[in-house]
């Protein structure tokens, strides 16, 4: 058993130690928990730019003391991306999954700014401290971070991703490593704020350098972008209520799943049943996600409707606790994302979740700023009859989802991980034992998870799970995929646990990750 470290006047948590460090020096120093948040993220964005960064998306939820808020900070297709021009362009049925027909406008900037100007109490200059340093005199590299970035220069191998390799192919372990064009970025924005990344040098070096690779992508689309405030959605799960974002983020997914399971009988705690049918309920609500979730402007069907007891209940009917299902598949989505959370001693209390979405992202660097582009229109289809269809000025189908429960009408918990197509996968298993098992969040962060893939339905289970759970699932006609102990794939999942004693933070043993706090 594990248990989650205890903190009385505020805590952040990670998936980099470096970067949590950032964030615990600003609760230190009297910040609030947003800019502790802030801190972390920028420096995230230099020590895992495999995973998150200034080229990419940002949701968040945030409890002010008083209210919850939600923040879409997630970026359009360009005005010119129809489907006949965009089908033309890439020559073939579906878009590449990297290269610069994926890159959506980043929104990630603009959040962290608009986020600082409603809570924050530091300026993003002084939070940026930290990062720029890092990015400008470097960084002492992990094993893990220099894996990453040498697995990542095997894949991109096109025209496109040379200044990617300008900067990532010195990666070395146990070496410091500098990235001086994103220093420069990181400078501009301290001292000039967004504009100079929306409206002036540094998005029209974004248009060029997509532009010069025949995308779509101009001056015009990087100006016209704003994030949304929005209402987090939320259900009822055996005596907690669960928050998540609204589409296009696929946070409804997790909703529909604990709604589905919360009247069928979940056997013992780490039974072959309960994951049977944990696993079930998740095959449904990816498949109900795929055919129905993207842009809210563009929706076909209210989110609120997949969120409710009522098409859950139709959705249970379908739900096998004896064999496995084969609900309609969809696209796979893999993850390339960090996720925090941080409190702080007013109660203040942020989930916030930012991507590359698939590792680098789209592999297309911006040479003399070093901003690595997200590759979130990869998930756009090109089908005309599919929602989730490219248009103009459209968000996709987004797999950024941070999550926050409470308890009682007050907040209890604050949790969410990266991993694609997983992190609502994660979402239901973490819930299940914290709330169904009473377990610690940090012994339920720990456990063995398992993850559906949503192109076959195969389910990989880490190899510590005991060989009856394969076996079991096996029996009740599941492929499984043995991974690896603590596998990556599973995602990064961090927590908070709110209390009257104060705080309990958990971080992930899959990432290299740290829960510090006061």
């Amino acid at each position: 058993m594990s248990e989650a470290k205890r903190f009385g006047n505020g805590c952040v948590a990670s998936p980099h130690y470096l970067a949590s460090a950032a964030g615990l020096a600003v609760l230190a120093g009297g910040g609030n928990a947003l800019d502790a948040a802030i801190a972390t993220n920028l420096t995230l964005g230099v020590v895992s730019p495999y995973m998150c960064g200034y080229g990419g998306d940002l949701f968040a939820i945030i409890w002010d003391g008083s209210a919850l808020h939600g923040y879409n900070g997630s970026g359009r297709s360009p005005a010119g991306a129809t489907l006949e021009a965009v089908r033309s362009a890439v020559g073939a049925e579906e878009l590449p999954p990297r290269g610069p027909f994926t890159v959506t406008v980043p929104g990630a900037v603009e959040a962290w700014f608009t986020l600082l100007e409603r809570f924050g109490t530091r300026s993003f200059a002084e939070l940026a401290a930290t990062p720029l340093s890092y990015a400008r005199d470097g960084f002492p590299l992990t094993r893990a971070t220099a894996a990453y970035m040498n697995g990542s220069a095997q894949i991109f191998t096109e025209d496109w991703s040379r200044a990617w390799h300008e900067v990532y192919d010195r990666a070395r372990a146990g070496e410091r490593f500098t990235q001086p064009a994103l220093a420069r970025t990181i400078e501009a924005l301290a001292t000039k704020g967004p504009d100079v990344y929306y409206r002036g040098p540094v998005g029209e070096a974004i248009a060029s350098t997509l532009h010069g690779f025949g995308a779509f992508m101009t001056p015009d689309d990087l100006a016209a972008h704003t994030g949304d405030w929005v209402t987090p959605m939320s259900t009822t799960y055996r005596g907690a209520e669960i928050f998540e974002l609204p589409p296009n983020s696929q946070g409804v997914t997790a909703l529909e799943a604990l709604n589905i399971v919360e009247d069928v009988d979940l056997g013992e705690p780490g039974s072959v049943h309960r994951h049977h049918v944990l696993i079930e309920a998740m095959k449904l609500a990816l498949s109900d996600r795929s055919a129905n979730v993207t842009d809210i402007d563009h929706m076909r069907i209210d989110p609120r409707v997949l969120a409710s007891k009522e098409f859950a209940a139709t959705r249970r009917a379908d739900l096998d606790p004896s064999r496995a299902g084969t609900p309609s598949l969809g696209k796979a989505a893999v993850g390339g994302t960090i996720y925090l959370c941080a409190a702080d001693s007013d109660g203040m209390l942020v989930s916030l979740i930012q991507s590359n979405f698939a590792g680098f992202g789209s592999g297309v660097t911006v040479p003399e700023w070093g901003v690595n582009l997200q590759n979130r229109g990869s998930y756009f289809s090109l089908d005309a009859d599919h929602v989730n269809v490219i248009a103009p000025r459209k968000r996709t189908m987004h797999t950024l989802m941070p999550g926050m429960a409470f308890r009682d009408g007050k907040p209890w918990l604050v949790f969410g991980t990266m991993g694609g197509d997983g992190q609502a996968q994660t979402h239901l298993q973490f819930l299940s034992k914290v709330i169904d098992d009473g377990s610690d969040i940090q012994d339920a962060i720990d456990a063995p998870r398992w993850r559906a893939s949503h192109v076959d339905w195969s389910v990989a289970t880490e190899s510590r799970f005991g060989p009856e759970i394969a076996e079991g699932l096996r029996a009740l006609g599941h492929e499984t995929i043995k991974a690896s102990a603590f596998d990556g794939g599973m995602g990064h999942a961090h927590a908070i646990e709110v209390s009257d004693a104060g705080y309990a933070a958990a971080t992930d043993p899959r990432a290299e990750g740290a829960a510090l706090g006061l």
